[in-house]
């Protein structure tokens, strides 16, 4: 098994819990990097979200971010794929969740919209290390065209709106949890493996070549493209079915472990 680029996802993946990259797992990727290697993230995170971490990292290859909505390089800022939902569909998932009384945000041109500050976009804001911009009633009358819409709520909440959603936008969104309180929504087109398949055929990669590491639902299309799916030590037992090896936690060094077995060894 020759790997040639391994993609990474962020939260509960190559994050530990207190939202850093390991010392050991920083190693590792530079260890990969030597070797030639390459290695990137692929998040359901706004670019600017992701950004530093791939800084910090050295990720020369372009990061896949709004899991596959947008491909862009960390360091010369371009464009490799940009994908959003339409206006008139954005509106109508705007108004919905308005009817519902559920709590939605909307990214748009990496910038992060919402009704107002409450505690769902404080903590989101802690999270992501990013600012919302809170703009009141004026979020239901504005054009939409976001590479993402984010729902957040309880866990079981959640599942409601998922099957809500997708009863009421078949066929229209792509909507796959992130976290257990995360909805996110895409175009229909768009999800992480979509956006690692594009991302390996520009560097003239083969999907055998490919291995991806991931712990949440979002992770699925991307472990099923991958030549080598790897899931996480605390992924769902859900995501280890999908994947062909299992790795640690996330707080316990999985992506360092997961790149000295199959990678340094």
């Amino acid at each position: 098994m020759t790997i040639k680029l391994v993609a990474v996802d962020m939260d509960d993946t190559l994050l530990d819990g207190t939202l850093k990259v390991s010392p050991r797992t920083c190693e590792a990727i530079r260890k990969a990097h030597e070797q030639g290697v390459l290695v990137t993230i692929a998040t359901g995170r706004m670019f600017s979200s992701a950004m530093p971490f791939a800084q910090e990292l050295n990720m020369q290859t372009p990061i896949i971010t709004y899991n596959g909505g947008m491909i862009r390089s960390a360091f010369t800022k371009e464009m490799l794929f940009h994908k959003t939902i339409v206006p008139e569909l954005a509106g109508k998932i705007v108004e919905f969740f308005r009817e519902k009384g559920w709590y939605l945000q909307s990214h748009m041109n990496d910038e992060l919209y919402v009704v107002e500050r409450n505690e769902k976009a404080k903590l989101y804001e802690t999270i992501a290390g990013v600012s919302a911009v809170p703009i009141g009633d004026a979020f239901y009358s504005m054009k939409h065209e976001p590479t993402k819409m984010l729902a957040i709520a309880e866990p079981h909440e959640i599942l409601e709106i998922q099957r809500k959603i997708n009863k009421e936008f078949a066929g229209e969104i792509y909507a796959a949890s992130s976290k257990s309180n995360y909805l996110e929504m895409m175009h229909p087109s768009v999800n992480k493996g979509h956006g690692l398949e594009l991302l390996a055929q520009s560097l003239n990669i083969t999907r055998e070549e490919v291995m991806a590491i991931g712990d949440s639902n979002n992770d699925i299309p991307m472990l099923e493209y991958a030549g080598f799916g790897v899931a996480m030590g605390n992924a769902t037992d859900k995501i280890k079915a999908v994947a062909k090896a299992v790795t640690g936690h996330h707080n316990a060094h999985g992506v360092a472990e997961a790149i000295e077995k199959y990678i340094l060894k």
